[in-house]
């Protein structure tokens, strides 16, 4: 098990196929995705690595970060997630990550944040047929319908589907297919659409129900960081 990549999603845009059809792709965007940190089974109990994506101000960084990226010899970094890895799938801190881990057609598993939607009524949020138009039905027509029971137990049960809060919750849609990847740009384009909002973190791993095609290098797609002249 590799590591997946963290990214910023763009927006979205379509790409042109040889045939002249066109495909609908959500833009990712490495930007400076970096190791940070490896967790390993001696020091903490697991194998994980630390990517950190993204440049923040100094000033906006605490002291024991700044010095969590200083041992690393990395930019303080926006945002850092964990990916759990396999012993033999370890990368070395600093290294940076590219978008030609995964190659084109791979299908992949995609995590994010979904939209706010604010308070919403069952029909919307629990996708509820509502009430009649007719028979009887008066200014209720969108209403949820009875919630209760009778005398006995007399109560809602608990976790029953009413309207609420919608929406920014942590969403993962399987299977996704990876349409096209510019390792020169860092972006990755995923066909269709992905949770989240513009400007929002996703993450992006190789999906747990299909297998990882042969040319996806292993255990990371690495850029080549040039050398300081001097």
């Amino acid at each position: 098990m590799r590591t997946g990549l963290l990214a910023k999603k763009l927006g979205m845009t379509r790409i042109f196929k040889d045939d002249g059809t066109h495909v609908p792709v959500t833009v990712l965007h490495l930007d400076g995705l970096q190791v940070v940190a490896a967790r390993t089974q001696e020091t903490d109990g697991y194998t994980a690595v630390q990517l950190g994506l993204g440049k923040a101000k100094v000033k906006n960084v605490t002291q024991p970060q700044r010095g969590h990226f200083a041992k690393a010899k990395v930019e303080p970094k926006m945002k850092l997630v964990e990916f759990r890895v396999s012993p033999d799938a370890m990368l070395e801190p600093g290294a940076t990550l590219s978008a030609a881990h995964f190659a084109p057609g791979q299908k992949v598993d995609v995590c994010g944040t979904s939209k706010g939607k604010g308070f919403a009524g069952g029909m919307k949020r629990w996708n509820y047929s509502g009430l009649e138009a007719s028979h009887g039905v008066s200014a209720s027509h969108r209403s949820l319908g009875s919630t209760g029971n009778r005398q006995d137990p007399g109560r809602t049960f608990k976790n029953k589907k009413m309207e609420g809060h919608l929406g920014v919750e942590r969403i993962t849609t399987l299977n996704l297919e990876v349409a096209a990847v510019d390792a020169d740009k860092g972006l990755l384009m995923i066909r269709g659409a992905v949770p989240g909002s513009k400007n929002g973190y996703v993450l992006v791993r190789d999906a747990v129900k299909k297998a990882r095609p042969a040319d996806a290098p292993y255990p990371a797609a690495l850029l080549e960081v040039p050398a300081a002249v001097g």
